[in-house]
């Protein structure tokens, strides 16, 4: 059925030049909140911008609530984008450049002074209509953002990266819109954030240099790492050795001892202890397992 939320990825391939940026790709996406996990580099925006069709797949089938992604006209009609690198007219208000993109979408007047100020409202910046863009903080310009890829109400929103640089609070605060954006349509959420898809998602997939390494739900991913994850502490003298053997997800320093936080099969020194492994865990353990090359928290780059 058409109007099926939904989307259904099978063997998806993309190729630039040589490299191959998406390695056979299967993938199920239905209504609600999907988080997008992986590293940098990982293939997300390539996923993102292919479903987005920005970009042409190599390879591979890709339906968008049952419309195959070669109807690309067809398939923008139902789909909303927040790309990383998000801009809009800077010397425009708020309403303006919203009523400039509703415009350029096909929207006619009465239906853009009918939505426009539902959705200012719906994403906080009502009071902030005649403020233009360039004066807006970064968590403001990310919630324009959003209105203005929900203007035309797509059936799917893919937001990539959206939190990266906000402050905790506009963080939370982005995360509580994309949640209820959710009840109605799909949400993608793209990011290497995993604090992000912890709070916000249910059902998740992780990427890494192309490939799908996980698809589940947070809790199945979780509960993978249980007894697997300790928290012993150690002298500074000793960290870099055991930082060498060991997959380190946290640390705390207090003088010239440090809590570590770690992953391993057995208890890995004298004196750790196990604990209730959380997301992060849970992720560091799977990049390890698939021999994924990931940065570890307290590393020197």
């Amino acid at each position: 059925m058409k109007d099926k939320l939904s989307i259904e990825i099978l063997e998806l391939i993309k190729h630039y030049g040589r490299k191959k940026a998406l390695s056979e790709i299967t993938l199920t996406i239905g209504q609600g909140m999907f988080g997008l996990l992986g590293p940098n580099g990982a293939g997300k925006t390539t996923l993102m911008r292919t479903l987005a069709t920005l970009l042409p797949k190599s390879g591979g089938r890709l339906n968008v609530c049952g419309i195959p992604i070669e109807n690309a006209s067809e398939v923008r009609g139902l789909i909303g984008y927040l790309p990383q690198d998000f801009s809009m007219y800077p010397r425009m208000s708020v309403y303006a450049a919203m009523d400039y993109l509703g415009a350029l979408s096909g929207l006619d007047r009465s239906a853009r002074k009918e939505r426009i100020p539902r959705l200012l409202e719906r994403v906080n910046l009502d009071r902030h209509h005649r403020t233009k863009v360039k004066a807006l903080s970064g968590g403001m310009r990310r919630r324009l953002g959003i209105a203005q890829a929900i203007l035309h109400d797509p059936k799917v929103l893919i937001v990539d990266e959206p939190t990266a640089g906000l402050d905790p609070e506009e963080r939370i605060r982005f995360r509580h819109l994309l949640a209820e954006l959710a009840e109605e349509r799909i949400v993608i959420l793209s990011t290497h954030i995993v604090g992000d898809i912890e709070a916000a998602c249910e059902n998740i997939a992780v990427l890494e240099s192309g490939r799908l390494l996980y698809q589940g739900t947070t809790a199945q991913l979780t509960a993978s790492a249980e007894g697997k994850v300790y928290i012993a502490e150690v002298d500074r003298q000793e960290l870099d050795s055991l930082k060498k053997k060991h997959t380190v997800t946290g640390m705390l320093a207090s003088g010239n001892r440090v809590q570590v936080r770690l992953v391993a099969d057995a208890p890995p020194i004298a004196g750790a202890v196990p604990c209730v492994p959380n997301m992060e865990d849970a992720y560091m353990l799977l990049m390890r397992e698939k021999g994924a090359s990931v940065h570890l928290p307290g590393e020197v780059r």
